[in-house]
């Protein structure tokens, strides 16, 4: 259960948050979609907060999830760790439990775990990036990717991926919702 414990109060620092503080800029929370993550700051303070931000969040996690990984608990209990680290970003205790949608902690995850699904996954998401303009779209098919990634790369993980994916898409809803609409925030726009 303190593996638990440790996974969720680590994830539940967010990483937007005190980079933005520290560069004196106004708190993503309050601006652009309000989602303490990645994206948002990049549409609003530009790549290195943003670069800043993706690389703090995807390594918040690394430390207990790897851990764990060598400690040799099992897989089951090294994803339960891995979605608790995911769960404080999505709902963090610091900050009302309201968080961001766990993209970048995701992948800190997978590093540990699944290298190479990670890898595929990192993938995936910068080419639709790069062809799409659309964040939200970008991680939304790497989510669906990973666990499908997982059955050729790392089967004993399949489950375990597939419910961080899950997390990841259930915290993309509004985004859904926007982009049926067509009105989802574009990459590069501020």
């Amino acid at each position: 259960m303190a593996w638990l414990v440790f996974g969720y109060l680590s994830g539940s620092w967010l990483a937007a948050i005190s980079v933005c503080r520290i560069a004196g800029v106004g708190d993503p929370r309050r601006c652009g979609s309000g989602n303490p993550g990645f994206s948002n700051v990049l549409r609003l303070y530009g790549p290195r907060l943003a670069g800043a931000t993706l690389l703090l969040d995807a390594l918040k996690g690394v430390p207990i999830v790897l851990a764990s990984k060598l400690m040799a608990l099992p897989v089951s209990w090294q994803g339960l760790i891995g979605l608790a680290v995911l769960l404080g970003h999505s709902y963090p205790v610091w900050y009302g439990f309201r968080g961001g949608k766990a993209v970048a902690s995701a992948l800190g995850v997978l590093l540990v775990l699944t290298p190479g699904v990670a890898l595929v996954s990192v993938g995936v998401w910068t080419l639709l990036a790069w062809r799409l303009k659309t964040a939200a779209m970008a991680s939304l098919l790497s989510a669906l990717v990973a666990p499908l990634a997982c059955i050729w790369l790392a089967p004993a993980y399949v489950g375990v991926v597939g419910g961080l994916s899950l997390l990841v898409l259930l915290r993309h809803g509004l985004n859904i919702r926007r982009l049926r609409r067509g009105d989802e925030p574009r990459l590069g726009r501020r």
